[in-house]
């Protein structure tokens, strides 16, 4: 291009980290532009009302215990920006078939006490590193600190490093403390059986600690919106409905960051990068999809057990054993008949969400990537197991499978959620094996997605860390 650029910097795709590296560009005094293909900004962090007026859903992430840790997140003014979190009592559920629920709460001691005889092997685990969780998360998510403890991260990283089955089988003895850990590790959407599975439920479980397991007022869209209104007053431009087929669509620029899957970034800058770095995003593996549905509900879900009016999120699995074959068979290309079902009640705590005296669910299970199976009667089948006569509450529903859901967002390749399977090949090499994961291989090209470090979830810690590559090109 002739002349001089526009902008320093041009991100392509506003969800949650491609805004995320406009903020930190645009606060160290960098030009930015941002362009989006949907009509509205947020990519995994959206919110509409899918099923009824006035019942507010959350098309993708829904609770956010990495986005309330995230170093980056809480180094910015967003609630001036209209973020506001809301705890839930206790951050999570998992009932049982004998009619009594698990509880995670706050505190280690109150969540042991509830565990039965493996009460003292929880507090053992999870309490000599549970103060020190801030340090662990942010060296979770890629910001390294210090630990307080001297011995915490390195206890963390021996523990997260096993199966969890293995850490669970070792540590526990009653079927609740399994199932509680065995909910947490199979959000990886790695079987139980497979190393790094454990990471999850530890990392999770230690969040909830020290964080909670929060959502934001409003529905998840509220996070977008407050990240696209801060980088408006830094100076940065969002232009939304316009998709970026090929670098030649671009406004003039000195650097290009891509909140993209290695998929897209070939279709649209593959004549840019290097024949190394192309060849490893071919090679690229995208991990199991999801089946997800909304409910408008009559009244809140009639748990079993009362308990699980308290929590947020509710992990619908029973027991380790069941957990494992549904998140085995999924892994193995099939449908679980009893999947392990992850379900979020935020009308519960945020009246914005429905209608008064009325209530939305928010549910998924696992399915292998690309499936077309209606998982709708296993889903709910699963729910009314815990809860008899949620049937009866329903108002209206909607269904999203892997296709609808990448038709929505192009990241969701297959329905994955998490921009890439998060085992211990593509937790090291994500996407491909390089000293700095968010350089493309080419000139002033980044990638911000999660398909780099850390990985999924809505914690802008990808966007960040790849805003911070660039600006050393752009200094």
């Amino acid at each position: 291009m002739n002349g001089e650029p526009k902008y320093d910097a041009v991100v392509v795709g506003a969800g949650p980290n491609g805004l995320a590296a406009a903020v930190e560009l645009a606060r160290r005094g960098k030009s930015v532009c941002v362009l989006e293909a949907n009509e509205r900004v947020g990519g995994g962090a959206r919110s509409a009302e899918t099923t009824l007026p006035g019942f507010v859903h959350d098309l993708g992430s829904a609770i956010h215990p990495l986005g309330f840790a995230s170093p980056f997140f809480r180094s910015l003014p967003l609630g001036e920006h209209g973020l506001e979190w809301i705890q839930p009592d206790a951050p999570l559920a998992h009932p049982f078939d004998d009619g009594d629920a698990a509880i995670l709460e706050r505190s280690v001691d109150r969540t042991a006490s509830g565990l039965g005889p493996d009460a003292d092997a929880y507090r053992r685990l999870m309490g000599d590193v549970a103060d020190d969780a801030p340090r662990i998360a942010a060296n979770f998510l890629g910001s390294p600190t210090v630990p307080h403890h001297p011995l915490s991260l390195g206890l963390t990283g021996l523990r997260s490093v096993r199966s969890a089955r293995t850490l669970a089988e070792a540590n526990f003895t009653g079927e609740k403390a399994k199932g509680l850990f065995a909910g947490n590790a199979a959000h990886s959407f790695l079987p139980m059986e497979k190393p790094l599975s454990a990471m999850f439920g530890y990392v999770l479980g230690v969040l909830g600690h020290a964080y909670g397991w929060p959502l934001p007022r409003g529905g998840s869209q509220s996070i977008a919106d407050a990240l696209a209104s801060y980088l408006g007053t830094l100076g940065g431009e969002i232009h939304t409905g316009i998709r970026v087929g090929g670098m030649g669509d671009l406004p003039e620029h000195r650097a290009v960051l891509f909140d993209v899957t290695p998929r897209q970034l070939l279709r649209i800058a593959g004549e840019k990068l290097s024949p190394r770095y192309r060849n490893s995003l071919k090679k690229y593996r995208y991990g199991p999809g999801v089946f997800k549905m909304d409910f408008a509900l009559d009244g809140p879900i009639p748990w079993r057990d009362e308990a699980c009016l308290r929590a947020g999120t509710v992990h619908l699995g029973d027991t380790l054993d069941e957990i494992s074959r549904s998140e085995a068979a999924v892994w193995c290309g099939k449908h679980a008949e009893r999947p392990f079902v992850l379900l979020a009640q935020q009308s519960l705590f945020d009246p914005t969400r429905a209608p008064e005296g009325k209530h939305t669910a928010w549910a998924y299970c696992h399915v292998p990537n690309g499936s077309e199976v209606d998982m709708t009667e296993r889903i709910e089948a699963q729910i009314e197991r815990f809860a008899p006569g949620f049937h009866d509450r329903i108002l209206a529903k909607a269904t999203m499978n892997t296709s609808e859901l990448e038709t929505s967002n192009a990241n969701l390749v297959g329905g994955d959620i998490n921009g890439g399977a998060m085992d211990i090949k593509q937790l090291v090499a994500r996407p491909a094996a390089s000293v700095n994961p968010y350089s493309a291989g080419a000139e002033g090209v980044y990638l911000c997605s999660s398909s780099t470090p850390p990985g999924g979830a809505v914690h802008g810690m990808n966007g960040f860390m790849a805003a911070r590559s660039a600006l050393r090109y752009l200094k």
